[in-house]
């Protein structure tokens, strides 16, 4: 069976992990740009102030999507290259950048999917409170409004905000990732509250200027697999996948409960009591505007661990993990697909799913990767089986199109279908990116 004809098959990336040029033609720093620099935070000492040089080689970048035949792309913008300050001055050039990059995929077939907020918060606003700060949902419609003008009639699809259980619980409550922070319960619920009022005023924002584009975003979370495959196992797979964790910041249902139910988690008051965050029924109008598509990036299926030197779910000795020590559960993408189509009623989007591995250039010049195409034709064979029965799957976007600076991991991971050298820019495209353009040539067919 191939998949639907107008399948997006795409690949992914992130402003702060490509585009480099961290202070070229007038942009401003954001958080991952200023405090890389303060501590020690990223492996190596690096930081994404080159990285790919995405910025100056964007055409570069499209070309190798069209030779891969890719059908979309998903790239974020940097606020601080089209705001500086967060507000206030547009930088012309920066916002130019973004429209250049959407004709050039245009122009090789290739659909824009814009994300709007992957965690490169400008560290002007960051200085001002950041996310905690009441006035942030107005910064944050402030940029939609400048974004959205100028490519709203160039994006197919738009999200508001990558992964909020990532940006927040990564880096204000592990302190993993920028800003670094260890908040408490009464700030993340703050933070909560005030990003739930900019993804709603972003939407409104989107809808008024983009009323031909999909809207949506780009959660994360749990995803448990069935201990068995009776019914019985499903739904209780189901159940854990969406209930309120101790840890409440990373789950789905924190997050996509009030944006696509309208509503908190039913555990919510007991996980955070008094510090549970209220809006009024404008506010609960303007979170919970109707969405076009659920997205979700995913990796792996969620794992209980038991003691330190044991292994947890899914796990042996010696099983099947990626570089960074992911477990390989191709299910998880047909579990995926059909836990948030049933909870949320939308069709799904895949935003991400790749594998990181130990790829280098060989010696006959080519970057034989056969990890990454067996992992992707796992998981896509799994894609299949949900669309088989029905459930509506927009695309599926790999993770990443190139090796990119992987945060706090900096250029050690590489989970690219193309390769770069970071020493002089040189791009190869793996053997997983050639088998990926066979499998879009033949929609699917060949899986």
């Amino acid at each position: 069976m191939s998949f639907p004809k107008d399948f997006l098959w795409g690949a992914a990336s992130a402003a702060a992990q490509v585009e480099g040029g961290w202070d070229a033609d007038g942009k401003g720093e954001s958080i991952w740009d200023t405090m890389v620099r303060e501590g020690n935070h990223v492996a190596h000492g690096e930081t994404p102030a080159v990285a790919c040089d995405h910025y100056h080689r964007f055409r570069e970048d499209v070309a190798l999507m069209k030779e891969m035949g890719l059908k979309s792309y998903r790239f974020s913008i940097s606020w601080p290259r089209v705001l500086p300050e967060g507000t206030g001055q547009v930088n012309t050039a920066g916002l130019q950048f973004y429209i250049d990059l959407c004709d050039a995929l245009l122009e090789a077939g290739i659909q824009p999917l814009a994300t709007l907020y992957h965690w490169d918060l400008p560290t002007a606003l960051y200085n001002q409170g950041g996310w905690a700060n009441p006035e942030s949902p107005r910064w944050f419609e402030e940029y939609a409004e400048v974004v959205s003008q100028a490519l709203g009639d160039r994006v197919y699809a738009w999200m508001t905000f990558n992964e909020p259980q990532v940006f927040v619980g990564l880096g204000h409550v592990l302190g993993i990732h920028a800003p670094f922070r260890h908040d408490d319960s009464p700030t993340l619920c703050t933070m909560t509250k005030h990003i739930l009022l900019a993804h709603g005023r972003a939407v409104s924002v989107l809808r008024r200027n983009c009323p031909c584009a999909l809207v949506g975003m780009a959660p994360t979370g749990d995803c448990w697999l069935p201990e068995d495959h009776t019914p019985e196992a499903e739904e209780q797979a189901y159940q854990k996948s969406v209930a309120l964790p101790k840890n409440f910041e990373f789950s789905n249902a924190w997050w996509g409960d009030p944006i696509f139910l309208g509503r908190p988690p039913a555990d919510a008051e007991n996980a955070v009591g008094e510090h549970m965050y209220t809006l009024t029924e404008e506010e609960w109008a303007s979170v919970s505007q109707k969405l076009d598509f659920y997205g979700f990036n995913c990796y792996q299926a969620t794992a209980e661990y038991g003691p330190p030197d044991g292994y947890g779910s899914y796990a042996y000795q010696g099983s099947p993990k990626t570089a960074i020590g992911w477990n390989i559960t191709p299910e998880v993408l047909y579990y995926s697909c059909k836990f948030w189509h049933r909870r949320y009623g939308l069709p799904v989007l895949i935003t991400e799913n790749g594998y990181a591995g130990l790829d280098f250039v060989m010696l006959d010049g080519h970057v034989h990767d056969p990890q990454r195409t067996d992992f992707m034709h796992r998981y896509l064979l799994q894609v299949q089986r949900a669309i088989e029965e029905g459930i509506p799957v927009l695309g599926y976007t790999y993770w990443s199109f190139t090796d990119n600076f992987e945060w706090d991991s900096g250029y050690s991971s590489r989970f690219g279908l193309v390769y770069v050298d970071y020493r002089d820019q040189k791009r190869t495209i793996k053997d997983s990116g050639y088998w990926y353009r066979d499998v879009i040539a033949s929609n699917g067919a060949n899986l």
